[in-house]
């Protein structure tokens, strides 16, 4: 605008206070009101009034103020291995979107101050579009961090300066990191970050995140965070209608000029978080304020915002951003292979091969060692020891705590899944994951599901309980229904992919692609049943970041491995335990051969399964890798066929949820979604466990 000051006026409405004056203070987008009020004893509060003060944490009798910092950016920018660079802890980074689906938290010192570092999931702009953006957006307005964190890869440059604009217009002290510069470089894309810097009046930090170069950097950037004077300029009668808005809204609420821009683009989220916060009266009055700068405008008015901030990202572009030739790089052909229709199903099948021959190699071998030089002396030690009958059984008996328990979590489980989680590393960080969402793409239309969900099942394959979460960032009810049930259903976890790979090693080929093929089946005609079945909503649209493929780090998969390996240890050594002993306890008591005794039509006449089976499904309820390592054990020691081995393995992969997923529909599709699609599951698993059954035992016959 013109000039610094401008005096307005407002028009009186009888359910407000009277306003004698307003003074209102632009320089570009800053915005700051000095109301005086008549008529009332209150004092007016002051417009400069002061943040809340950080939290503080006590130690040795002494407090220190905590500063809050948000990293925040698009998805697959690096954002997770930044926090884990500033604070030292570990979050599960790889190369595909939508890795972090939570806010983490931890404390980091930066010269003698501490700071709480926030990792957060992926954002486009303060605009949302799901409700895994909604959850950073309203950590954002809700807790005010001091300081903001952007990570931005050059090969996202303009839809990252995009996100930019937004969080300028918060007016919080800001840095911004520039990652993975290397990988752009060979790109050919180079960003002057002097001239950003000089541009947006902020810190800019290059930074290679995952050799934590630029590390030091960012934590002084970090120190010297502040306020951009820049912003955009969006003109006389676009900056009139945000002041109107502003007008409508309380006068104590934060952000109050970001929060006026998005309910004049008609951010339907921010409307509902706005009325549960200050009412439907405050809301009411802000829709009509809104309404009545729409007309005026001829409905014009988002198109004239978008448009403003579309022009501020290209000015900055042209001048910070320089192309060279693009060194010819193996990779690109290679990725655009691995999703082609036709090239990319031998490369899926040989990364597939690669994944089946580690497992069962590898694994077998590090199971052997443990069994002859930890498992069979510590059996032995503890049999010559000659304790009475109940004392034995209970340590080293078929329920024993360190037969069942201990030793089955790591000797048994531990060496599979560690191979596994670093195959399963090395497709991560490779970035094959996106491209393999694209090949997937029309056999997963043919379910009902598109876009994002694509992503959600393969974390499945990683965590279904992660995995379940995550689709909370799909846009409708029925896609998120399928998806949540299908992952439940038809997809094994990492624990049990790489157990049940290790089982069906021991009875051959066939029986992999049998039990495969049958899963892959099961889940395709569940979904186009539940897609037919289910009322259609809102449609989506398939959108996927594809990060570029590159040959990853086996330092950084290993310590991905070591972390899992460690969180799979304190999460489910502790239910081995306690399941061994519950087992064993039952069995003790006369419980459990009653029990096997009233399903022996069930598990030994339908399924063709022994009755010991039963402890495989009442372990699966505590965790899926106790019941797979039961299943392994007693193929070892040829207590399943080659049919039942099969049987076994896609009843127990299809079989009721771990409880933690069971929490996880609950939290995402309600309680009731939860125990509906829980029970479907048992009786339909059971059901198609006898239906298998009965199909092997006919083919075999055949032959």
């Amino acid at each position: 605008m013109a000039s610094d000051k401008t005096k307005l006026e407002v028009k009186k409405n009888p359910e407000e206070k009277p306003v004698e004056e307003m003074i209102v203070k632009l320089d570009g987008f800053h915005s700051q009101f000095t109301v005086i009020e008549s008529n009332t004893n209150e004092t007016p509060e002051p417009a400069n009034k002061p943040k809340p003060r950080p939290q503080s944490v006590s130690k040795n009798n002494t407090k220190t103020l905590v500063k809050k910092v948000a990293i925040i950016g698009l998805p697959n920018t690096g954002k997770s291995q930044i926090f884990n660079n500033l604070t030292g802890e570990y979050n599960i980074v790889a190369n595909y979107p939508r890795t972090t689906i939570e806010v983490k938290r931890s404390l980091a010192k930066i010269k003698e101050q501490l700071y709480e570092i926030i990792d957060t999931p992926s954002l486009h702009c303060l605009y949302i579009h799901s409700e895994e953006e909604m959850l950073v957006r309203n950590m954002i307005l809700d807790e005010n961090p001091d300081i903001i964190v952007q990570c931005i890869d050059a090969s996202q440059y303009k839809q990252s300066l995009l996100l930019t604009a937004d969080l300028l217009e918060l007016e919080t002290p800001m840095v911004i990191v520039l990652n993975a510069i290397d990988k752009t470089q060979r790109k050919g894309i180079r960003i002057d970050s002097k001239e950003l810097e000089r541009i947006l009046e902020i810190p800019v930090v290059e930074s290679i995140a995952t050799r934590s170069i630029g590390k030091a950097e960012i934590q002084d950037a970090i120190t010297k965070a502040r306020k951009s004077k820049s912003s955009i300029k969006y003109g006389f009668k676009i900056e009139s209608a945000i002041i109107d808005v502003m007008s409508a809204l309380p006068f104590e609420m934060p952000f109050k000029f970001k929060a006026s821009v998005l309910l004049l683009l008609m951010d339907p989220f921010l409307e509902k978080s706005l009325e549960k916060k200050h009412g439907r009266e405050m809301i009411e009055r802000t829709r009509l304020e809104i309404s009545r700068i729409r007309r005026q405008s001829q409905d014009k008015i988002h198109r004239d915002i978008n448009s403003k901030r579309h022009q501020w990202v290209s000015n900055i572009s042209n001048v910070t951003v320089k192309k060279d030739t693009p060194d010819k790089e193996f990779s690109q052909d290679f990725a655009r292979a691995c999703r082609h229709p036709v090239l990319g199903i031998p490369i899926l099948l040989l990364f597939l091969s690669f994944v089946y021959l580690s497992v069962v190699y590898i694994s077998t071998a590090l199971t052997k060692f443990l069994e002859v030089y930890i498992v069979t002396p510590t059996v032995d030690f503890i049999q010559s020891l000659s304790l009475p009958l109940f004392w034995n059984d209970l340590l080293i008996g078929q329920h024993g705590i360190i037969t069942l328990g201990v030793f089955n979590a790591l000797c048994t489980v531990l060496p599979i899944i560690s191979v596994f989680f670093f195959v399963f590393g090395f497709f991560e960080d490779s970035g094959y994951i996106s491209n393999f969402c694209v090949l997937t793409k029309r056999l997963f239309e043919k379910i009902g599901v598109t876009g994002k969900a694509i992503t959600s099942f393969v974390l499945g394959f990683a965590c279904k309980t992660m995995a379940t979460l995550n689709t909370k960032c799909l846009p409708n009810r029925k896609e998120k229904l399928i998806t949540v049930f299908l992952i439940s259903f038809a997809i094994p976890c990492s624990s049990q992919l790489g157990l049940d790979l290790a089982i069906l090693s021991k009875v051959g080929i066939t029986a992999f692609l049998i039990a495969f093929g049958t899963l892959t089946f099961y889940a395709v005609l569940a979904g186009v049943i539940l897609n037919k079945v289910l009322k259609d909503d809102l449609s989506n649209c398939f959108i996927e970041v594809i990060p570029p493929m590159h040959l990853p780090s086996i330092k950084g998969i290993a310590l991905k491995t070591y972390h899992r390996m460690i969180s799979f240890l304190k999460e489910s050594m502790p239910i081995f335990v306690l399941s061994a002993i519950v087992l064993f306890a039952v069995d003790k008591l006369g419980i459990l051969p009653m029990i096997k005794k009233g399903m022996n039509p069930l598990i030994v006449s339908w399924m063709g399964l022994p009755s010991d089976i039963l402890d495989v499904f009442m372990l699966s309820l505590a965790t899926r890798s106790a019941a797979a390592g039961l299943i392994f054990n007693m193929v070892d020691s040829g207590a399943l066929n080659f049919t039942q081995s099969i049987v076994a393995v896609v009843v127990t992969t299809t079989f009721l949820p771990c409880f933690s997923n069971i929490i996880a529909i609950g939290k995402e599709m309600g309680i009731k979604a939860a125990i509906t699609i829980s029970g479907a599951i048992v009786i339909v698993s059971f059901f198609l466990g006898g239906v298998l059954n009965w199909l092997l035992i006919f083919a075999l016959k055949q032959i």
